[in-house]
């Protein structure tokens, strides 16, 4: 049985380094946080291979198109992965997906935001496969979300000791 590390590998993907605030920018919380058999992770833009905060930026269905933002809710993906290896090892660790939360900034009217977040879930599914990477999930359309990203995805997962 192949590895989430080694099954990124195989789909020619790479992750960024774990996410780096810019100068200045406090946030109150940890992108990741463990508790027990669980990792919480909040909401998650994507990351650039340095760890700087990459966007996306804009509002889906007015700047970025619907399969613009399913690419880059696949980045926020390997984002979100990268944070939870840096802060619990071995991604082998999440022995299952529980829930996935997307926030899309949508133009009025825009209603493919849960066709944007199938990008963040197919990508778990190809990764961790149908048994681990299965998990409940939401879509929603925003007005706007923090810094002016096109969406943010949290969630959680379980994982072994």
């Amino acid at each position: 049985m192949s590895t989430p590390e080694s099954r990124l590998k195989e789909l020619g993907l790479k992750l960024p380094a774990p996410t780096k605030l810019p100068d200045g920018l406090h946030i109150p919380f940890e992108f990741v946080n463990v508790r027990g058999d669980r990792a919480l992770f909040s909401g998650h833009p994507k990351n650039a291979m340095d760890g700087s905060l990459a966007g996306p930026f804009g509002v889906v269905g007015a700047e970025i198109t619907t399969d613009q933002a399913y690419a880059e809710a696949r980045e926020v993906a390997l984002t979100v992965l990268a944070n939870l290896k840096a802060e619990i090892g071995e991604l082998s660790r999440i022995v299952g997906w529980v829930r996935v939360f997307g926030m899309v900034t949508s133009a009025p009217g825009y209603s493919d935001q849960h066709v944007v977040v199938n990008g963040f879930s197919d990508l778990i599914i190809e990764v961790f496969g149908p048994d681990i990477g299965r998990h409940a999930r939401s879509a929603i359309g925003v007005s706007g979300l923090p810094l002016g990203f096109a969406m943010e995805i949290e969630g959680e997962v379980m994982i072994s000791a």
